[in-house]
């Protein structure tokens, strides 16, 4: 019986993404290094990887880099930055001779100017994890998986021998998965949810308060604005998924600002937006929104702002 050698593991960037699937992986007996910078990289090196286990704080010893050498070679290299780091987090690790690189963000656009740095080792993934990080000390959760799984698979939906490996990885650390035979569409589908959901609580760059923001007035804005993307992004000729998006388009918008009244009032929609991420995404959600509108009119599609 053939014995599988234990994957390397690197996570670049130790933020809440990172450190939360970190925690996991260790927890599992994985080999994992994760690369950190600044006060967080002091932290981690101090005090080890903190985090709140059932209101108990925990830590756990682990191996930091604060840099990434060309032969210091990984089986899987995750990328869990936020979409406007994306690009310079790739250029830094273009040189290393990693063969997959796991992309855990989002993306409005597609892959085309991630695959021109990295090439096929590009492998697109989405976390499901959610949270924040105070005082050195990481407070996070997986969401349920009836709402979201960790996502990932290859830009041609092939189930090839690596995402069958990362597919093991993920059962091993007991995290729950799915596998994607259409990135792209699952990709633009969550982004185009994430532009009406968070631009909806923006006014003049600033986010509305928690009570504000559970309005019928909000709840509108978001309907509005999702059907108006979700229409734009199936004339672009993504596929719509997951496809209770389309069921979305059919829905009276009564109906759905009812929901959206109900889902912004929830303790998982304050616990992920309405904390630091939120107050940090407005650059992200602004880079999404220009790349999204930009990849529309490559496809030769604008926007119906009735």
């Amino acid at each position: 019986m053939q014995i599988r050698k234990q994957p390397r593991i690197l996570i670049f960037g130790a933020g809440v993404i990172g450190s939360t699937y970190a925690v996991k992986f260790i927890e599992a007996g994985l080999d994992v290094t994760l690369l950190a910078r600044s006060n967080r990289l002091k932290t981690l090196k101090e005090k080890g990887l903190q985090y709140t286990d059932k209101g108990t704080v925990k830590s756990l010893n682990i191996n930091v880099i604060d840099k990434l050498e060309e032969d210091d070679i990984y089986d899987f290299i995750f990328v869990p930055v936020r979409y406007d780091h994306a690009e310079s987090a790739l250029h830094a690790i273009k040189k290393n001779k990693s063969q997959t690189i796991v992309t855990m963000t989002n993306t409005s656009a597609g892959y085309s100017e991630w695959l021109n740095i990295v090439g096929d080792r590009l492998l697109p993934g989405f976390p499901s994890a959610g949270g924040q990080i105070v005082d050195g000390v990481l407070h996070s959760q997986f969401g349920p998986r009836i709402i979201q799984a960790t996502m990932f698979g290859e830009i041609n939906g092939q189930v090839t021998e690596r995402v069958q490996a990362l597919a093991r990885l993920f059962r091993t650390a007991r995290i729950p998965y799915t596998i994607s035979k259409d990135m792209t569409g699952f990709q633009i589908t969550h982004a185009v949810l994430q532009l009406a959901l968070i631009r909806s609580l923006y006014v003049d760059h600033v986010r509305m308060d928690y009570l504000t923001a559970q309005s019928k007035e909000t709840a509108h804005l978001i309907t509005t604005s999702l059907k108006t993307y979700l229409r734009a992004a199936e004339k672009a000729g993504v596929n719509v998924s997951p496809s209770m998006f389309k069921v979305a388009l059919k829905i009276p918008n009564g109906m759905m600002d009812f929901i959206f009244v109900k889902l912004l009032g929830t303790k998982l929609v304050k616990d992920v937006i309405f904390t630091d991420y939120a107050d940090n995404a407005y650059s992200e959600i602004a880079l999404l929104y220009t790349d999204f509108i930009d990849y529309l009119g490559q496809k030769g599609v604008n926007i119906d702002k009735k």
